[in-house]
């Protein structure tokens, strides 16, 4: 009975997962407003003592305000790995709990999806796959414009080694002639095609392609500047489906200007839950049509994904309020 006392709100999409509304309704009294802008949630987050949100849709920057203005707030759900949507600092201080996906190996190592995600940003880089649609849809029928790199004869770098990193490491074994791994923190089990590299100027002027797969922190912010770019290939593929804030947009935008055969593939923004309107990213991807690609941060969004992370999260919730 004590479950039923939660007043619940959801502010982010979660209708076209099976079985989750069944699931959540048993908590509590649940309210769905999946399109919630800040400026309301404010009028009505002290009405409720949990709160289920997802970094990829929703436009809400849980700070301060918003955080004291949830008086009865308890916990804090977010069906992510990542929480740069949260002031984490400030929810702890005030004792609300955050129940997310970033420990739960349990649960996080089932979803493949950001890691394939990555593969499809690699392969539609290299064979500019989404240049030549443009193309075509403007009447154009010309291959000059859109030759691409055969794998087998490239090197790819990957930063990061855990669980996505090894996805996209697995994925890739079969596909390019060497894999090079950094990380400082993991140690991986080498083969003939995959080897681990101690220090990042190596790998970027080695590899053809690099692929980011780190978490945000005060050590990986702005990781890739103009001083690391400076050592990367004239025709680099940069992959990112880690999180905007781990490149340095505008030391990328000057090697891009630089370099117009080098090409970033992106699900991430900087800034883009408050910022993405004024994005340099997507503003000179406008201009130069042919050397960035950008997705809507799907890189999670299967429905295989989808489910495993929002039923997994509610699962932890339940256990929770037991």
């Amino acid at each position: 009975m004590k479950q039923q006392k939660n007043n619940i709100l959801v502010i982010t999409p979660v209708k076209h997962i099976d079985g989750f509304e069944k699931k959540i309704n048993k908590l509590g009294k649940v309210s769905f407003k999946e399109y919630i802008n800040y400026e309301d949630l404010l009028k009505i987050i002290n009405n409720f003592e949990i709160v289920f949100t997802n970094p990829n849709k929703s436009k809400i920057f849980f700070d301060k305000k918003l955080i004291d203005q949830a008086s009865k707030l308890k916990y804090l759900c977010t069906a992510s790995t990542g929480i740069n949507h949260i002031d984490t600092k400030y929810l702890k201080k005030k004792g609300i709990k955050i129940i997310s996906l970033t420990k739960n190996k349990k649960i996080i190592n089932k979803i493949s999806s950001t890691a394939e995600h990555s593969l499809a940003l690699t392969l539609s880089a290299l064979r500019k796959i989404p240049f030549s649609f443009e193309g075509v849809k403007n009447n154009e029928w010309n291959y000059e414009n859109y030759i691409g790199r055969q794998m087998n004869y490239l090197s790819v770098g990957v930063i990061g080694a855990g669980r996505l990193g090894n996805f996209y490491i697995n994925l890739c074994k079969n596909l390019f002639k060497e894999i090079l791994v950094f990380d400082p923190y993991k140690k991986i089990k080498e083969t003939i095609k995959v080897r681990q590299v101690n220090n990042l100027k190596y790998l970027f002027k080695k590899c053809d392609v690099i692929s980011l797969h780190v978490h945000i922190s005060d050590e990986t912010n702005n990781l890739i500047n103009e001083k690391l770019l400076s050592f990367a290939k004239a025709n680099l593929i940069l992959v990112n489906t880690s999180r905007g804030e781990i490149i340095n947009e505008y030391d990328l935008i000057e090697f891009l200007k630089k370099n117009e055969s080098s090409i970033y593939a992106t699900d991430v923004l900087s800034n883009e839950i408050k910022g993405r309107q004024s994005s340099p990213i997507i503003k000179y991807a406008k201009n130069k049509k042919k050397q960035i690609i950008v997705t809507q941060h799907i890189g999670g969004m299967t429905t295989e994904g989808q489910s495993i992370a929002y039923l997994g999260t509610l699962e932890t919730l339940k256990n929770n309020l037991v």
